[in-house]
């Protein structure tokens, strides 16, 4: 028990370093032992059956639980932060295409690439309306994604709270089973990396510095530049103090917390501090960490991209439009969970006909390099909460034509 307390207690990050070391050591040292590389398939499994059953009830939970009746400020916040997952996304479609990256998949001779548009569309209605057993059984992550947001509406229209509760109490009991396996990550990780080192040699290390290079690189665009404009257009004023002060007193305890929720009151002691009005970060800042993802939307859309280019599959531009907007909508979904934007991957996989094997493949490609992506991704997603926030506070204060104390105690330095 000691030691099981130990492990669980112990840095994930270190320990999943560990286990990409050790994995890369015996891929080159005793290639033939292929019993090495097991643990990576069961993980990988693993994944495959929770991801499905929890895309549906996560979803469901939050729906039925949401509040009604949000003021306009409220509103405001809501749309900027789905406007700068949406932006984030299309960032990273634009990057993939300067920089495409591939990376070592098995088995992917049996992917049939998508057809023209419209016959992407029409498969992509009828996988919508499909059984909703089925769909989970299959893992068609539209048909999960639809259905559970009408029976996360219907719960909203005519369940107790008592019902609600439950609801949200099977979406805390899954969130717990992922957390449990992602703690097996490590012993995961070093049986894919082995796999890949001992099939394909140390050219994987490679491609996956080339894979963390772009999403970091898409990070930091959105960071320093489509944030700060955005602010701008709603602010006309120069929003860099603003960012600055927000990356020095969120981001960087988001890096290393790699948890927007964990890094929540250290965000809204800062919004105090800004001068804000508490009615609003009180709401909006928890209300940020669930939904206010770009790094997430960029993680999605850079894993699927990839993908597609390993398998050969072009993307049109009406696709690319639709792969953001189900990055954005992926995103919002994958807050509260570790490694949630990984486990969300294959739901924008699958409107491209790549099977979930597959893109299973790549969401543990993606925990293989979630040491530098994750704390890169959460110091994103945090420390726009509070940027965001501040943006929308100050553009009423000007709207309403009140003195505008902007940056609180921070103007005084």
């Amino acid at each position: 028990m000691d030691f099981i307390k130990k492990w669980t207690e112990s840095s994930l990050v270190l320990k999943i370093l560990m286990g990409l070391v050790i994995g890369g050591i015996l891929g080159v040292l005793v290639p033939e032992w292929s019993i090495i590389g097991f643990p990576g398939e069961i993980f990988v499994n693993t994944l495959k059956a929770i991801a499905p059953i929890l895309v549906f009830i996560l979803v469901a939970s939050a729906i039925s639980k949401a509040k009604s009746g949000i003021g306009s400020k409220y509103k405001t916040i809501i749309l900027i932060f789905l406007l700068t997952n949406f932006v984030a996304a299309m960032v990273a479609v634009i990057a993939c295409n300067l920089y495409p990256v591939s990376i070592h998949l098995s088995s992917i001779s049996s992917t049939t690439p998508p057809g023209e548009f419209g016959e992407i569309v029409y498969d992509m209605v009828l996988g919508i309306f499909s059984n909703p057993i089925t769909a989970l059984s299959e893992a068609n992550y539209l048909g999960i994604l639809f259905w559970s947001i009408i029976i996360g509406i219907a719960l909203r229209m005519v369940a107790t709270d008592t019902t609600k509760d439950v609801i949200d109490d099977i979406a805390e009991v899954f969130t717990k089973v992922v957390n449990i396996i992602i703690q097996f990550a490590p012993i995961g990780v070093m049986g894919l990396v082995f796999t890949s080192v001992s099939e394909s040699g140390l050219i994987i290390f490679t491609q996956y510095g080339q894979l963390i290079l772009l999403i970091v690189i898409c990070i930091l665009v959105v960071a320093f530049i489509v944030d700060p404009l955005i602010s701008f257009l709603f602010l006309r004023r120069n929003p860099y103090s603003l960012l600055l002060i927000c990356l020095r007193e969120s981001a960087i305890t988001a890096f290393f917390s790699r948890s927007s929720a964990a890094n929540i009151p250290i965000n809204m002691r800062l919004c105090e501090r800004l001068g804000l009005d508490r009615d609003l970060f009180s709401i909006s800042i928890p209300l940020g960490s669930t939904i206010n993802t770009d790094g997430a939307a960029i993680t999605i859309t850079v894993m699927t991209l990839v993908t597609c280019y390993t398998l050969g599959i072009s993307l049109s531009l009406p696709l690319a439009i639709v792969l953001c907007i189900i990055s954005t909508l992926a995103a919002c979904g994958a807050a509260g969970v570790v490694g949630g934007s990984l486990l969300l991957i294959p739901m924008a996989c699958s409107i491209f006909g790549i099977s979930q094997d597959i893109s299973m493949q790549v969401v543990a490609v993606g925990f293989v390099i979630s040491v530098v992506q994750d704390s890169f991704e959460t110091a994103l997603n945090s420390s726009s909460d509070v940027f965001f926030t501040a943006t929308t506070e100050y553009y009423y204060r000007i709207k309403n034509g009140e003195s505008l104390n902007y940056l609180g105690e921070f103007a005084k330095k």
